[in-house]
């Protein structure tokens, strides 16, 4: 049952704070990608540290590694927030991933050893390794129930990712998934907007 805690605080927690999200949907473009985000317009605003998602964020689903023009966007991320400020929150940090983070950015820095979002407690471990408050964390994700809840309920900013990058030629059973999971997610929030 403890494997299953995230999945049935995504649930409870998302009802709890529905119409937060719902707005979240609303004024997300549908396009929206890491790539519509300007690193220098982000810092403008207020945000000192980034946490970000790896799949569908980053990568597609299962990817060992960034994909090229993510690549490029942490290099711009990183010269302007510093490495020490950005962060990987994924529910599946896998060792590969860490290797490849090691050898190619290794001041940006994986979160572990806490609970899975939606629960808090990545984005509370990011604001102390970041030193910043948590207003000032912009976490991105590209599922509502999981990054976008955690950073409404710790209090940071949430970027909700609408066209998250996928390859159903590698992964079609997955992203398939993934992309159903997205629709039921916004399809939940909608609704229970009205309760």
């Amino acid at each position: 049952m403890a494997g299953f805690a995230h999945i049935l605080g995504g649930i409870r927690l998302g009802y709890f704070h529905r119409r937060q999200l719902a707005r979240l949907v609303g004024k997300t473009p549908e396009n929206s990608c890491i790539l519509s985000l300007n690193p220098e317009t982000l810092k403008a605003s207020g945000i000192a540290a980034l946490a970000l998602d790896f799949d569908g964020v980053l990568a597609q689903h299962g990817a060992p590694a960034p994909r090229p023009e993510a690549i490029k966007w942490l290099k711009q991320c990183e010269s302007i927030f510093g490495g020490e400020r950005i962060f990987i929150l994924s529910n599946k940090p896998t060792e590969g991933r860490r290797q490849w983070f090691a050898e190619h950015f290794p001041v940006i820095r994986f979160i572990s050893g806490v609970r899975k979002k939606p629960f808090p407690d990545g984005l509370n471990k990011t604001g102390e390794l970041a030193r910043v408050p948590l207003s000032q964390i912009l976490m991105v994700d590209d599922r509502l129930l999981t990054g976008c809840l955690a950073a409404i309920i710790a209090g940071a900013r949430p970027c909700y990712i609408r066209r998250p990058y996928a390859s159903f030629r590698h992964r079609p059973a997955a992203e398939l998934f993934f992309m159903l999971l997205r629709r039921i997610e916004r399809g939940f929030v909608r609704i229970a907007a009205f309760f």
